[in-house]
Formats: C-alpha cells, structure tokens, sequence
C-alpha cells in the first residue's frame, strides 16, 4: 500500500478556475441541508435585488416631478397651498412609495439575515456529519498517515470556514439580478456606458483573483506548520502536559517556537497583503476614472437638454451603484474562485474511499475453530520494512494465546492485523477455515473485544467510558456495572463523589482526573462490556502495581474460560497463565509453546525471563 499522496497547490490560472466545479456540489450541500430554506432566501433575495433600480426609478420621477411643479406660473408659496390646489398628490404618492421600498428592504434584509443564520447553522451541522460519517469509513491507514492528517485538517476547517460562501453565492446571484436592472436603464440611454464599465473592471478583477490565488497556495502549503502551531499551543496550556512543562522548563523552547512559526506566517502574509493594497490602490484608480468619464458625458447631455435632471439624477446614480455592484461581483466572483480551492480540501476528502472491503458472511456464533494464520507478511504504508512476514499459527477457538516478545517484534501489528484494521500485503488470515476477508467488516469487529496499550481517556461520565465498549447498551446500567466489577474498576468508581455518573478527564467543569492504573482498569471494563467471543488486551496491566496486575490477571483468567483470547505483555509472569505463548520476533514467530516449554527449550523466551526475574533477587 503506498503511502498517502498529497495534492498539489493549483498554480495556473487554469488549475485556479478548475475549482469552480465545486461550486455545484457545494449548492447540492445546501438544498439537502434546508430545502424550505434554500427557497426562502432565494425568493426574499430575489424581491429585494429589485428595490435599489425602483427606488433610483421612484427618485427620478419625484426630481422630475418638482422640477415641473416649480416652473408652473402662479404656483402656491405654502405646503397647505400646493395640497389645497392638488398639485402634490402626485408627488406625495410617489415620496410614499420610496419610503415603503426603504421599509420592505429594511424588512427583506432582516428576514434574509435570519434564514441565512439558520441555513448556515444547519449546513455546518451536516457537513459536519457528513465528515465524521465518511471518516469512520476510512482506513486506519489513513490516520496513521501524515499527509492524510494534513488533508482532514484543511477538510475539518471548511466545514465550519467555508459557511461565508454560502451568503456570498447568494449574494452574487441577487447583485446580478440587480445589475441586470442598472444595465438595462443604461443601455436604455446608452450602451456605451456599461461597455465603459466594464474595461475598467476587468483589470481589478484579475488582480484579486490573482492575489487570493497566492493567499491560498501560502495557506495550503502551510498546513503542516499550521497543525504543528496547533499542537504547540495546545501542549504549552493543557492539563495532560503541564506537570512535565513545568519540571523541565518547556514554556520558552515552546513560545519561542510557536513565535518562529507565527513570525513566518506574518512575514508571508505581510508580503502579499502589501502587494495587494498597491495594485489594488491602481485598479480603483481604473475604476474611479470611467466613472467620471461616464459622469461628464450625462452632465453634458443634461446642459444640451437632452437629457432631464430626473434623468441626471438616476443615470448618476444608476451608474455609480452598477460601478459599486459589478466591482463588488467581480471581486466576489474572484473570492469564490479561491473558496472553491479551499472547498476542494473538502471534497477531495469525500472522494477518499477505503481500501478494506466489507465483506458478507455473518460471524459464526459461536467460532468453532478458531483463526488461523497463513504466511502472513504486512508494511505499514511507506515503510520499506516488514512488520511482520511469513507469519504462520493458529489460535484455537477458546484458547488464551499470550504474545511476547521486544519492541517492534509485530505483537500490537498481529491483533490490528486480526482486528482487520489492516488487510495483510501477502498470505490470508483465516476464520474458521473462511477468509477473514469474507466476512461482514461490523461483525468481525462486534465479535472483538481490543483494549490497546495506548487505550482513549475518553471526558465523558464513568459510566459512558465503560459503555463505549458497546455503546448501543448504553442505557444497561447492570451490564456497565458488571464490566466494571469484573475489571476490579468498580472500586475506582465507588471513591468518585457521583459514581458512575462522574465526568472523568479535566477537560470539562467538575471532572474528576484519574491515576493511569485507574484509567486502565476502565478501559479494560469497555472490553468486558463488549462481551465479545473474542478478547484482546494489550498491555493491559501497564500502569498497574503488582497487586492490582495480579488480581487483574486472576479476573481475566476466570472471565476467559470458553472465549477466544489474546493477551500481549512484556511481563512474562503476567503470560504464564495462557494456554499458549508466542515468542515473537522481528515480525515472525521464533518460538511457541506453554511457559514450561519454552523454558526448558530456551532461546529468548528464557532469556527475558531470567531477565526479568533478575530484577526481582
């Protein structure tokens, strides 16, 4: 399997508009989060994107109206005196008009605020969902890849960065129903007007598509400085880290590295913010000159007579809000072209697709005679180095098999591998004679009950931390108060001021921090919970004393008559107990046999039980 390939930052201007294919997924994202809502704003923005060409229309009759109304011989002096004489009615209706057209926009931008804050809410919900469900999909190949890590860092962020762009589609499609209105006053008088709007646009919009470009290749090609920011910041202030922190005197080595990185990042940023202020200071200077070359021409026409002061007034108006509105487009329409390239981190992460096919056969209930393992070899992704080759035992149905051997001899690859978090590169894993492969991928696993060495101290209440063991019992109090009395963790519960109820871990208000021997007779209560045919634990008894490690032994030995079990331990006086042990070694199987064997036989079993044993004299 080879090692996770990262995607390179889009460089041409072609591979910069090829991300505007997202932008129909990504409205496809916003129907099915609120359909009602999607159609809500789209028919309030729809109505207001015609109030600003009414109101600039309303505004020329009125000026037109009062220009007329003034050079009338005779005309009253008084207010009471043009109402008396019926000459405002006209006007008045057409002043009630612009204020009702100022009401409804004040009223259709409101509403249009409102959905758009539940619509935005409800689509990061589901993107969210959305990311947790296909990353649960994944591999756990691709967790333990670095470059995958950067790609679902960028993938997490636009589920909650990129909900801007939701408001700014909307937006661009309301501004060009709009322009579309300016336009046609325009062109109405003149075409050559927005012909001259237009050229002048044209280099600003470049411009920003250019530098928000060169803002997300920095951004991009930043991600792994950006997570190991992350990490330091958070490692600087946490409570898991802080004792040691403090011992070594870690807080300036981490401040004056995260400092280097910040620096750098402001240095880049700095550069292209500078370059972008100055060409950006000349394009609205482009834009700033059409406009009043547009201006002087209807001055002109307006002294010629060709044109009314109702019409100077909403050609100059007319021309300024679609100047504003088609510089703001553009610039929109480049901002958009860069969020697609942030959304491709999105959708590229969708598009990952797993490697490990589920099977369909059900798990025998109960596994009759047991897995077997036929020259099995296995590499991580990228690594040029077996785990473990020609691999090759058998583990009976309702037998314990302990698994010992140094650092790196493949005891924690053998349970993934078994576990079917990996498939192996060469030979098969068989389970009663089937394929492991064959088999439905939830069941091989239901069937399992793993508590690895480097278990999750989940901050959740005590009882929720057993439960995860088989979290659709959750609501079986009896059941987690089992597990936990079979673990021996029962009398760590019973010393937490609210039982099983306790939040455990520091990271939220009123939790309660454990010692790691304690943490370990937790998570090896979630194994118990499982109730699973098969039973794995690695490194169980790690942070426990010798007496809690003894009773924790008895206890599995008693609970592991009759199911299929695999315990992996350096101690060899924690192994004794098993049916079988396996002595592993540079990823493959040096010796077997029961602890009495392997001792009269020697080799390293004996040896790292005379080494062990050595310590205890």
């Amino acid at each position: 399997m080879p090692p996770f390939e990262a995607r390179p930052a889009p460089k041409s201007f072609r591979d910069r508009w090829a991300a505007m294919r997202n932008v129909p997924p990504f409205l496809r994202l916003i129907w099915r989060a609120g359909p009602g809502l999607t159609l809500a704003t789209a028919a309030l923005r729809l109505m207001r994107a015609l109030i600003p060409v009414a109101t600039l229309y309303v505004g020329k009759l009125i000026v037109d109206e009062v220009v007329r109304l003034a050079a009338l011989p005779g005309h009253p002096d008084s207010i009471a005196g043009w109402w008396d004489a019926g000459l405002a009615a006209g006007l008045g209706w057409m002043l009630a008009a612009e204020f009702g057209l100022a009401i409804a926009q004040d009223l259709l931008t409101r509403a249009i605020g409102l959905v758009d804050a539940l619509l935005s809410e409800r689509l990061t919900n589901d993107l969210s969902m959305r990311l947790m469900d296909h990353a649960a999909t994944l591999d756990l190949k691709h967790f333990e890849d670095a470059v995958f890590q950067d790609k679902l860092d960028r993938a997490r962020r636009q589920t909650a960065f990129r909900m801007s762009l939701m408001g700014q589609l909307f937006s661009q499609i309301e501004s060009l129903v709009t322009i579309v209105t300016f336009a046609g006053g325009l062109i109405a008088y003149n075409p050559l007007l927005v012909v001259l709007l237009i050229l002048t646009l044209i280099p600003a919009f470049l411009g920003e598509a250019h530098f928000n470009a060169r803002s997300y290749t920095l951004d991009y090609g930043r991600t792994p400085e950006r997570r190991e920011m992350d990490y330091v910041r958070q490692i600087a202030a946490s409570a898991e880290t802080a004792k040691e922190i403090k011992m070594f005197g870690l807080h300036s080595f981490l401040s004056g590295r995260y400092l280097t990185l910040a620096r750098r990042f402001y240095a880049q940023n700095r550069a292209v913010a500078q370059a972008r202020a100055a060409w950006g200071a000349l394009f609205s200077g482009l834009g700033t000159l059409g406009y009043y070359l547009a201006y002087v021409w209807i001055v002109a026409q307006t002294l010629t007579g060709v044109l009314s002061l109702g019409d100077l007034t909403f050609l100059a108006g007319s021309f300024q809000r679609l100047r504003t509105l088609m510089e703001n487009l553009l610039t929109s329409f480049g901002q958009t072209a860069a969020q697609a390239l942030y959304l491709d981190d999105l959708f590229s992460f969708f598009r990952v697709e797993p490697d490990i096919t589920p099977g369909t056969l059900p798990v025998p209930q109960p596994i009759r005679q047991g897995f077997e393992f036929q020259d099995v070899g296995f590499r991580y992704p990228g690594s040029q180095r077996w785990a473990v080759r020609h691999l090759s035992f058998t583990l009976r149905a309702g037998e314990t098999l302990a698994l010992v051997g140094e650092n790196g001899a493949g005891k924690t690859t053998l349970v993934k591998l078994l576990a079917r978090l990996y498939d192996p590169d060469e030979g098969r894993i068989l389970l009663d004679g089937r394929d492991l492969r064959d088999y439905d991928l939830d069941a091989l696993r239901g069937a399992m009950g793993v508590i690895f060495q480097d278990f999750v101290r989940f901050n959740l209440s005590a009882g929720d931390n057993i439960a995860v063991g088989r979290i659709e019992a959750r609501e079986d109090r009896a059941r987690i108060r089992s597990a936990a009395e079979r673990a021996l963790a029962d009398r760590v519960i019973e010393r937490l001021p609210a039982g099983y109820d306790q939040m455990i871990g520091k990271r939220f208000a009123n939790g309660v921090e454990l010692s790691g021997g304690e943490w370990q007779k937790i998570a090896i209560a979630r194994a118990y919970m499982r109730d699973a045919q098969v039973l794995i634990l690695d490194e169980p008894t790690a942070a426990l004393d010798a007496r809690s490690e003894y009773e924790v032994f008895e206890r599995f030995k008693e609970l592991s008559v009759e199911k299929t079990a695999v315990l992996i331990s350096h101690r060899i006086s924690s192994v004794r107990m098993a049916d079988r042990i396996l002595v592993l070694a540079n990823g493959t199987v040096e010796a077997m046999g029961t602890h009495g064997e392997l001792l009269a036989r020697g080799g390293r079993y004996r040896e790292l039980f005379e080494l062990q044993a050595e310590g205890y004299r």
